[in-house]
């Protein structure tokens, strides 16, 4: 079965033609994710902010092992949002993520800062989000990839229509969107079993990795 029908089974739609993301992600260098809607359903709690699953923090962490394995060195990561989340924060420190911008309403804003501060181009970098705000970012970035939710049937396919998104996933925030989307990225640009050999091995190639990860202090700012 191949890698395209193995995603369809379980729902995920592929917006760009599989053979043309593939090209499109071997360009990418960093990973910004949108936090609501992305690693949670969206619902909140006061200000107490919003959760993560451990499920998806394994995809982030697959993705930058398989991207090193690739290139000897590591993606940059993100976390791109308009609210300031004390839980953001603990996961990006916590997996060695670069930044978390907070507080970000026009969340373009953030793409120049990251493209400036890390000698990147726009085309160089995957944008995961899921829902209007995100929109003009994901129309920014080399490959944008939505969190689906089944309740905005319209605005999904005002995405196709607009050519705004490259792939969208079977699985919805909080329920393995995340780590859908990393399947996808290790499935077309890396190698699947080497990885999760890598990991579940540990030591080796694993430590040299954790060595490289570790030595990221991840910066929060706000970015009003």
């Amino acid at each position: 079965m191949t890698i395209q029908q193995q995603f369809e089974n379980i729902g995920g739609t592929f917006i760009t033609p599989v053979d043309e993301l593939q090209e499109k992600l071997k360009k990418v260098k960093a990973f910004i994710f949108d936090w609501d809607g992305v690693f949670n359903n969206g619902s909140k709690v006061s200000d107490e902010g919003s959760n993560f699953s451990e499920i998806d923090a394994m995809g982030i962490n697959m993705v930058k092992l398989n991207y090193w394995l690739n290139n000897g060195v590591l993606p940059h990561t993100f976390v791109v949002t308009g609210e300031e989340n004390r839980i953001a924060q603990f996961l990006a420190k916590r997996e060695r993520m670069n930044a978390v911008f907070h507080q970000c309403k026009f969340k373009v804003k953030a793409l120049k800062r990251i493209c400036n501060d890390y000698n990147l181009e726009p085309d160089e970098i995957a944008f995961v989000f899921d829902d209007i705000l995100d929109v003009e970012l994901a129309r920014s970035c080399g490959v944008a990839f939505q969190i689906n939710r089944k309740a905005n049937p319209l605005f999904n396919q005002f995405l196709v229509d607009n050519k705004s998104c490259d792939y969208r996933t079977g699985s919805a925030g909080g329920n393995g969107g995340v780590r859908e989307i990393s399947e996808v990225v290790i499935g077309l640009t890396g190698d699947m079993n080497k990885t999760i050999e890598t990991r579940i091995e540990f030591v080796t190639d694993y430590t040299k990795y954790l060595n490289d990860r570790n030595k990221i202090e991840t910066i929060c700012e706000p970015m009003i």
